[in-house]
């Protein structure tokens, strides 16, 4: 099952920033949305290798992040394929255009004639994120905007139960951002990990945002406990990642080994009192480089930032 989940998503670019696409390019991801089934009652819509998790029962329609607005109509288009069911919450992962940036457009799409309304959840940094003044907002977006979270939650977990399951979002903090959330589907054995397990590139730590390595590595620990590998480590509990393919416990660990080891590599060049470049200069990524580095100097950027993270000078 992993490999032909693999096969299907592998090919696909890992990270589109939905805001700045061209109207080519935008009609590019339309063509190429595809949704794969993960386990019982989770699947997963990709495009351009951004994905979106539903999860999909009588009771209604759960998706896990919303893409760019300009992709909302050929998104609730091919949740349709699937079912006619209300689509009754959003989760959102990030604050971030590819995992939020969709939220008001499907928002206006979704009637709620004799429905309950949408209700959209997310870690209460991701919603200070999503209100902050901006160009178009210089005081801040009303809180009664279609598209931003309603349901904010600031404690460690929230739980819920929808669709004969229950459904755990768990607040990573500092790990990519101040305000990840990861989604575990305790009865599907599915979890959706957002930004802080992508597994064909190194992650995008936000420090600006309140993201650290440490938080990161943390974070990727926490998702082993969570997933529980199958037989010989294939299948078992499958991970949806924000961006890439689908994936199983053996690969979590390869990353959490991988993030894990480049931290205690930069953290032995700091107790040597090597300087930024030095460390840059040593090229402590090189053996991963192949498989996680697939975007230029990616391998750099994470090194500087673990290198910031734990305090280099």
């Amino acid at each position: 099952m992993r490999r032909e989940l693999g096969h299907k998503m592998k090919s696909m670019p890992c990270v589109y920033r939905i805001g700045a696409l061209t109207l080519a390019a935008t009609a590019s991801l339309c063509a190429q949305m595809r949704v794969v089934p993960v386990q019982r009652d989770v699947y997963v819509l990709s495009s351009g290798g951004n994905n979106i998790t539903l999860q999909i029962g009588k009771e209604g329609i759960l998706l896990v992040d919303t893409e760019g607005a300009p992709l909302a109509e050929k998104t609730l288009e091919e949740i349709r394929k699937l079912s006619q069911r209300h689509v009754r919450y959003i989760i959102n992962t990030s604050a971030r255009d590819e995992h939020a940036g969709g939220n008001g457009a499907l928002a206006s799409l979704i009637p709620v004639d004799g429905q309950d309304p949408l209700n959209i959840i997310a870690h209460t940094n991701v919603l200070n994120r999503l209100a902050a003044p901006d160009a178009e907002h210089p005081k801040g977006k009303n809180l009664n905007e279609p598209g931003l979270p309603i349901d904010e939650y600031d404690l460690p977990s929230k739980k819920m139960h929808f669709n004969g399951e229950a459904i755990i979002l768990y607040h990573e903090l500092n790990a990519i951002t101040d305000g990840d959330t990861i989604v575990q589907f305790r009865g599907s054995d599915a979890i959706s990990t957002g930004d802080i397990f992508t597994p064909e590139h190194y992650p995008e730590i936000d420090m600006k945002n309140g993201g650290t390595a440490q938080g990161e590595l943390a974070a990727l620990n926490h998702l082993l406990d969570l997933a529980v590998p199958g037989a010989q480590q294939e299948g078992g509990t499958y991970l949806i990642p924000g961006h890439g393919r689908i994936c199983d416990d053996a690969d979590l660990v390869e990353y959490r080994d991988m993030v894990a080891i480049v931290i205690d590599r930069v953290q032995d060049q700091i107790k040597r009192g090597k300087n930024l470049e030095q460390v840059k200069a040593a090229k402590l990524t090189e053996d991963y480089d192949s498989q996680f580095g697939t975007q230029p100097g990616a391998g750099a950027r994470f090194v500087e930032t673990v290198f910031k993270s734990l305090g280099g000078k």
